[in-house]
């Protein structure tokens, strides 16, 4: 029939008909212009709907990939622009994504439940209104939901000609252990020419140690047979075997441990020296590429200060008559925005080449959550009341622990606070929180004696509630006499409480 048609309708005529989209005199059909050979075979994209992409967005800045939490939609279902079509892990919390387009979700090409999927991913298919969204067209970039992980290792197989064998690496030699060397042990074992397998290794899983060696090398000065294997002349090529199931176990019971240690199988007990691979969240990963580049690149410097919070104590037996509840972590919260207020060189961050002074002092609270530490952020706070401080703090913490806090509700910041004295914590160091330039560390009140002057001159023991205060600075923008100087006027704003409300 090929050659009927070729030969009625001329080669060129033909080859119009495959690639061009021209109408053939005579036939009464057209093909499109483009894609004429796939639509002659009347392929997917023939009869496919074209779709709208929905790709992975970038949620937080520092995003690389994210998880995929839950799809709000389900396939079939109509979508508006701002409706919620899934919940995606981030590194900092999980943000809802909204859609940017109206139609209907065709198809969901990425499953809940699937992690690291990078930037720019294909996750979702939308259609447009009226058409019909289960013959969807597919991409062929993104219809394998597994393409977004990285490809697995290759494993290496064995040739299946048994004619061919490719020649035996020696680590991996018939009936030879495999010893794991200290560099004085092999130093010795290449010297002399001794062979490790011939005693059991006395070091930790295994090891063969420079004790072993030099007991080796006794054995050998001694003239003790069998301390060195003969060299033998090269026997007549045999059958390859593999070695049985009793010659394996033989050789390797000689290790009493293994050098390596195993995996622990769920639901069975632990053997000794086995381990549990606990999977990193997004949250958890990003946090520890952020401290080590904190603490690597950023040249710490800290001072710490003792600070008397009896009027801070009082004050709050004061206001809570009044039925308004706030902590002392509230007042030091309003107390550090007022002293950056004072000194505003402080209120600074540090982008790589240059120091930006900040106009708004906005400060980010350390809260701990099961997925990893956040740092939501309490805007203009000097601008606040420590009332409105309080129920910002609460509520944030409240988001950041449910998982639910805003990008702008987490990103950027002027200063940091990290509280533990809830846990019994004195005093402890803070590592910065990039690109700002200081963050302070909170401990706990802790009675103490202080000798003070009544009112006719006489020294005498008091009790006082003291908090230490540690300050983390970037000393490439906060040397330590602007530290120290800021120290002391924070000292002095959190021990005279009513100098908060002057600024």
């Amino acid at each position: 029939m090929a050659a009927s048609l070729w030969l009625s309708c001329g080669g060129k005529r033909v080859a119009r008909l495959l690639l061009g989209g021209r109408p053939v005199l005579g036939t009464g059909v057209s093909f499109p212009a483009r894609g004429g050979w796939r639509h002659l075979h009347g392929t997917r994209e023939l009869l496919g709907t074209p779709g709208i992409k929905v790709l992975m967005p970038a949620l937080s800045p520092t995003m690389e990939e994210g998880n995929i939490v839950k799809w709000l939609k389900k396939e079939g279902e109509t979508v508006n622009v701002g409706d919620a079509l899934c919940e995606i892990e981030t590194d900092k919390a999980v943000v809802t994504m909204e859609s940017s387009d109206d139609g209907i979700l065709a198809k969901i090409l990425v499953e809940e439940g699937t992690k690291n999927v990078r930037l720019g991913s294909l996750i979702g298919l939308l259609v447009e209104e009226g058409q019909d969204w289960k013959q969807v067209d597919i991409p062929t970039d993104g219809s394998d939901p597994s393409s977004l992980a990285p490809p697995a290792p290759a494993l290496t197989s064995t040739p299946a000609d048994p004619s061919v064998s490719a020649p035996p690496k020696l680590e991996h030699q018939p009936g030879k252990l495999q010893v794991r060397l200290s560099p004085a042990a092999r130093n010795i074992l290449e010297t002399h020419g001794l062979d490790p397998s011939n005693i059991t290794p006395s070091g930790p899983r295994g090891i063969f140690t420079k004790e072993d060696a030099l007991k080796l090398l006794q054995e050998k000065q001694k003239g003790k047979p069998g301390e060195l294997k003969p060299l033998v002349s090269p026997a007549p090529p045999q059958p390859t075997a593999m070695p049985s199931a009793s010659q394996a176990t033989a050789v390797t019971s000689a290790y009493p441990r293994p050098a390596v240690p195993p995996v622990s199988t769920p639901g069975q007990p632990a053997a000794l020296g086995t381990f549990t691979e606990i999977p990193a969240s997004n949250i958890r990963r990003i946090i520890a590429k952020r401290l080590t580049e904190s603490k690597t690149a950023i040249p710490h410097a800290y001072a710490a200060a003792d600070c008397d919070i009896d009027a801070i104590l009082k004050l709050r037996k004061e206001l809570a008559k009044d039925d308004i509840k706030v902590s002392v972590n509230d007042f030091i919260i309003k107390a550090t925005a007022v002293t950056l207020k004072q000194m505003p060189d402080v209120n600074v961050t540090w982008d790589g080449e240059v120091c930006r002074q900040l106009q708004s002092i906005d400060i980010s609270i350390a809260v701990a959550t099961d997925r990893g530490l956040i740092t939501p952020i309490i805007k203009d706070v000097a601008a606040k009341g420590i009332k409105e401080i309080a129920a910002s703090a609460k509520a944030l913490a409240k988001k950041a622990r449910d998982g639910k806090l805003l990008p702008e509700e987490y990103q950027g910041g002027s200063f940091s606070i990290s509280n533990l004295g809830m846990f019994g914590i004195n005093d402890f160091t803070a590592v910065i929180n990039p690109p700002q330039a200081c963050i302070l560390a909170v401990g706990r009140a802790r009675p103490e004696l202080k000798i003070v002057e009544d009112e006719e001159g006489n020294e005498k023991l008091q009790q006082h509630q003291l908090m230490t205060v540690t300050l983390s600075s970037d000393g490439r923008v906060v040397d330590d006499e602007l530290a120290s100087k800021f120290l002391e006027t924070l000292k002095a704003n959190i021990e005279n409480p009513m100098r908060l409300a002057l600024c």
